[in-house]
This record gives C-alpha cells, sequence and structure tokens, in this order.
C-alpha cells in the first residue's frame, strides 16, 4: 500500500484523539475505578482519590507514549479515510448502520 500524506490536524489531532481513546478502553478498570472512588467521595475526592487518579494517569501515559499503539491508531485512521474517499460514507455513519456488538 502505497504512503498516505497524512494533514497536520490528522497527525497532530485526529490521531491522537483515537490513542487517547484506546487508551481509556485499555484503562478501562482504573477508569471505574476513579469513577467509583470521585462518586462516593463527593467534595473531597481530590484529596481521597489521589491513589486511584495516580493510577490512571500512569495507566493512560504508559499508552499515550506507546509507539506500537500509535502506528494502530494511525493505520486505523489512513483506513478509515480510504473508505470514507472511496464510499463517501464518514465511519461514524457506517458504525452506526451495523448492528450493536454490545
Amino acid at each position: 500500500m502505497e504512503e498516505i500524506k497524512l494533514r497536520h490536524v490528522e497527525t497532530d489531532v485526529l490521531i491522537p484523539k483515537m490513542l487517547r481513546e484506546k487508551a481509556k478502553e485499555l484503562c478501562a478498570e482504573k477508569v471505574e475505578a476513579f469513577n467509583h472512588c470521585c462518586k462516593d467521595s463527593g467534595f473531597f475526592m481530590v484529596f481521597k482519590c489521589r491513589e486511584e487518579n495516580s493510577a490512571l494517569k500512569e495507566c493512560l501515559t504508559v499508552h499515550y507514549k506507546d509507539p506500537v499503539l500509535f502506528e494502530e491508531c494511525k493505520q486505523e485512521y489512513i483506513k478509515e479515510k480510504l473508505e470514507f474517499l472511496r464510499t463517501g460514507t464518514p465511519a461514524k455513519s457506517r458504525k452506526q448502520k451495523l448492528p450493536a456488538s454490545m
């Protein structure tokens, strides 16, 4: 496959956005623990949820800095871009038409 030229906004905004979404999925357990702590702690969450917040930040940072994951997101983005150029249908619209797998 020939190399696709990506715009600045794609490499610096759109692909990192995909990366953040994937990182959240990969850190789902830590996200859930932090959310649960915040709900239970109310106003004092800043003090009471430090441990959960640190664990979540650490997990997310590991994935944000993972060059393999970035490359996976880049390839997925390129695939979606090529599909859009071919069909004219944005990925979100295609995904909505598919039956829910969850």
